[in-house]
């Protein structure tokens, strides 16, 4: 099959599979889990019965009807890409969005990909020591990810598909109430939805970064912890309390100056993160939480969040 049939048969860009079959290039796959063992990985993994039982019902045997010639090739050149930049902490779309309401294939077609990476990246951890319980973990954010986008009725994957390809390079470690990815001098901070952003959790949380990191890479350097995202936007104090968890982590950080196009629409992240939709109108949106009513209100005045970065030292 050439790319264009690949894409015209895919129902997507040709650009998007010519992009997959150059980062891939001639690269390594490698093999999904046993079947039998699938579900035990994916219960560690904490993927949620509904998810655990589609992808299941989906898997990729060698006889599945599911699975067409250029799913397959999209399967396994999406492996290749992911592995060819092992190690990366850029954030990097392993493939085409794909029409997910076509089967199951299509639904967790990179869920498979993941679920190939586990073992490569679990031997990478092995090699650095890195603890089993910070290593499973980290990789269970595929489970809590899936839920999200459950809840978000399909909304949330694109994003999140290029977000779990730093878990499976080895590039992001989740240590108590924060992630944090590996970069170029700095350590990113992610919050997740795990609860309560207290001071407290925030601090054990830096604690525990400032020890893992030169204990299982002390080949690389960091000076700063940093950060990008809407909950760092000043706005925010306008509708927030001093004593909140979200001012007191925004006390944290130094800010860079404020540049409209670096980031993601801010507009769009705090609907994604504050009230998992980005379809439901603004006037039927909740508003049980002070940062709910602070969001709606702000956006229905016409004004825009932003997305903000800053740093501090370690």
């Amino acid at each position: 099959m050439d790319l264009d049939d690949i894409a015209a048969r895919l129902g997507v860009p040709v650009e998007d599979v010519d992009r997959v079959h150059r980062l891939a290039g001639d690269g390594p796959s490698a093999p999904l889990p046993a079947k039998a063992d699938a579900p035990a990985i994916l219960d560690r993994l904490a993927v949620p019965p509904d998810d655990a039982a589609e992808i299941m019902a989906g898997w990729p045997d060698p006889d599945s009807p599911l699975w067409t010639t250029e799913l397959r090739w999209l399967l396994d050149r999406s492996i290749a890409l992911v592995r060819a930049d092992f190690t990366g902490y850029e954030w990097l779309p392993p493939g085409p969005e794909l029409p997910r309401d076509r089967g199951l294939a299509w639904r967790h077609l990179y869920v498979y990909a993941y679920l190939a990476m586990v073992d490569v990246v679990r031997a990478y951890h092995r090699e650095h020591d890195i603890p089993d319980t910070v290593s499973w973990a980290t990789l269970a954010d595929l489970g809590r990810n899936l839920a999200i986008d459950r809840r978000m009725r399909g909304e949330g994957w694109p994003i999140m598909q290029s977000w779990l390809t730093l878990h499976s390079r080895g590039s992001v470690y989740e240590l108590g109430r924060l992630q944090h990815q590996r970069g170029d001098g700095a350590i990113g901070l992610h919050i997740p939805d795990s609860g309560p952003l207290t001071p407290q959790a925030v601090d054990a949380s830096l604690d525990e970064a400032r020890a893992f990191f030169p204990r299982h890479f002390p080949d690389e350097q960091y000076t700063a912890f940093s950060c990008a995202s809407w909950l760092l936007d000043p706005q925010l104090r306008e509708y927030l309390p001093e004593d909140s968890n979200i001012v007191r982590f925004q006390r944290r950080f130094e800010l860079e100056p404020y540049q409209e196009t670096a980031g993601p629409d801010a507009d769009i992240e705090v609907l994604r993160f504050g009230f998992r939709t980005l379809s439901t109108p603004l006037d039927e949106l909740p508003r049980r939480t002070v940062l709910q009513r602070a969001i709606i209100d702000h956006l229905q005045a016409g004004r825009h969040w932003h997305w903000r970065h800053g740093r501090f030292p370690i």
